[in-house]
């Protein structure tokens, strides 16, 4: 068994003149076909004005993650950092990263973005920020 963070990002199009975005980072134990254990959940909020970058993005998930009180690899899916090949990405985040590899580590992403959705949706229902 490993821990990682798994990442996820919803809200990379355009609404209300900006990019309303919310970042999920989890942290997890789990084995190669299971996740075990999760440890903590968070979320972060973000707006900007501009589409969004691999610096963006990159910067959003750093922010979110390290509001975690576990350390772990980041974990992301290749498209929420535009498919670039991994050293890109890998050599802009401050601590270890890596693509999914795993059935666990799928199964995490997609535990993150179900978070990351639900939490947006339910932040522009409240914040009134609907199209």
């Amino acid at each position: 068994m490993w821990d990682i963070i798994a990442v996820d990002i919803s809200g990379r199009h355009r609404i209300k003149g900006g990019y309303y975005m919310v970042c999920a980072a989890a942290a997890l134990t789990v084995s190669a076909d299971h996740i075990e254990k999760v440890k903590q959940v968070k979320i972060l909020p973000f707006w900007l004005k501009k589409a969004p970058g691999l610096l963006d993005v990159v910067q959003l998930i750093e922010d979110t993650a390290n509001q975690l009180s576990f350390e772990g690899t980041i974990v992301a899916e290749k498209g929420d950092m535009y498919n670039q090949p991994r050293w890109v990405p890998e050599s802009m985040f401050s601590g270890a990263f890596k693509y999914q590899e795993s059935l666990a580590e799928r199964r995490a992403i997609e535990l993150a973005h179900h978070i990351s959705l639900s939490a947006r949706n339910l932040l522009i229902k409240e914040l009134d920020i609907e199209a």
